[in-house]
């Protein structure tokens, strides 16, 4: 039978794992895996390196289009952060609840732990999916290898589908994707008195950093492509490029022979990655060609793609989350998800969640307690209307 849960008790339990995308999830995986068995659910765990596991649980008639819920187990790192207490120890203030990944998003897991205490699982009458993620963080790595083992069983997931990131409860039916690049520029070291005998690969890079912003200057201008109703509500009108990371050289009196640059895209839904990424590869190409003939070369590595997300207007599960949202008007969220790949194994996700991306990732992170237990509601009435609870 259910047994009472309070869910700020839960939330200090899984906010005390300090699971940062670097360490193992396993403590907390067997956690919600535990949780999960204890209110009657099927438990599967997924394993995709030591420490790293997906977990995913289910109840109700197997292959019915129910609901699935969906969050990720990692959190970002606090180092270099001031914050004011130990943030893998919840702390309330006036209301907030302060913990690394209170927000992003422990909250979502919590809640929906404690909602599931309260259900008799077993009246469902559609299936009821969980999946809990790993590495979500770092570029959505769990939930893209859970999508590939999922999709080559073959084996989908309910359409219906909550990502539960801090939202605001605004109704989020899209977001741009996030890719990784890394660019390797090879050199030719000299001393720094006889720079002609060298070729620098910081200056190198220099050029192809001129190229890539001539590229995106390039993406501002061209059509889109999509409808212009998404276009409005997406945070950017076009795939943005940033170069967030230059590492090169060895010594101020040497003609570096090295330098890396990792290029972050966004693209939109719809706009395939590896076409943009085949773009900055050309970018790379051209300005390397001309050093060729002395030695220099470039390469472009792919380190990781998030899908894009774009699920269609006006689904059921938009109608059930509009009761809980002050505009139930769908919008787009301004960062990547694992929706974009559950949705490639049936999934019409719809990003929904408590507390707000304006606090994560930043010292002192928190969400409001009004907000974490209004979450509890929110997904016992998501499950009573897509799973058919006739308790409800």
């Amino acid at each position: 039978m259910p047994v009472s849960l309070d869910v700020v008790d839960a939330l200090s339990e899984l906010v005390a794992f300090p699971t940062v995308s670097d360490r193992p999830v396993t403590e907390l995986a067997a956690w919600l895996a535990q949780h999960a068995e204890d209110v009657g659910m099927r438990v599967e765990r997924f394993e995709t390196s030591p420490g790293k596991v997906n977990v995913v649980a289910s109840a109700g008639p197997a292959g019915t289009d129910g609901l699935c819920l969906s969050g990720h187990m990692d959190v970002v790192p606090v180092d270099g952060q001031d914050w004011t207490s130990d943030p893998f120890r919840l702390r309330e203030d006036q209301g907030r609840l302060y913990g690394r990944g209170s927000c992003d998003m422990k909250a979502f897991l919590a809640a929906t732990t404690v909602a599931l205490h309260g259900l008799d699982l077993s009246r469902l009458q559609r299936e009821l999916v969980l999946v809990w993620t790993h590495d979500e963080e770092v570029g959505c790595h769990g939930s893209r290898t859970l999508a590939d083992r999922l999709a080559a069983e073959p084996r989908t997931l309910p359409s219906a589908c909550i990502i539960g990131e801090p939202t605001a409860f605004r109704i989020c039916r899209a977001h741009p994707g996030h890719t990784t690049v890394r660019i390797d520029i090879r050199g030719v070291a000299a001393h720094s008195s006889r720079p002609q005998l060298g070729v620098s690969a910081i200056a190198l890079a220099g050029r192809i950093l001129v190229g890539l912003e001539r590229l995106q200057d390039a993406l501002a201008a061209e059509p889109a492509g999509i409808d212009p109703l998404v276009l409005a509500e997406l945070p950017n009108d076009h795939a943005v490029l940033n170069c967030g990371h230059v590492h090169g050289g060895s010594a101020v009196n040497i003609v570096a022979d090295h330098c890396t640059l990792k290029v972050g895209i966004r693209p939109l839904p719809g706009q395939p990655a590896d076409a943009l990424v085949a773009r900055i590869d050309a970018v790379v190409q051209e300005a390397a060609a001309p050093l060729a003939a002395r030695g220099a070369s470039a390469t472009t590595t792919l380190m990781q793609s998030a899908p894009a997300l774009l699920t269609p207007a006006d689904t059921d599960l938009q109608r059930v989350l509009a009761a809980w949202s002050d505009d139930p008007r769908p919008t787009a969220a301004p960062f990547a998800t694992d929706g974009g790949n559950l949705a490639r194994v049936g999934a019409a996700p719809l990003v929904f969640g408590p507390g707000s991306i304006d606090v994560a990732h930043k010292p002192d992170e928190y969400v409001p307690e009004a907000a974490l237990r209004t979450c509890v509601d929110v997904v016992t009435a998501a499950v009573r209307a897509r799973c058919g609870d006739p308790r409800g």
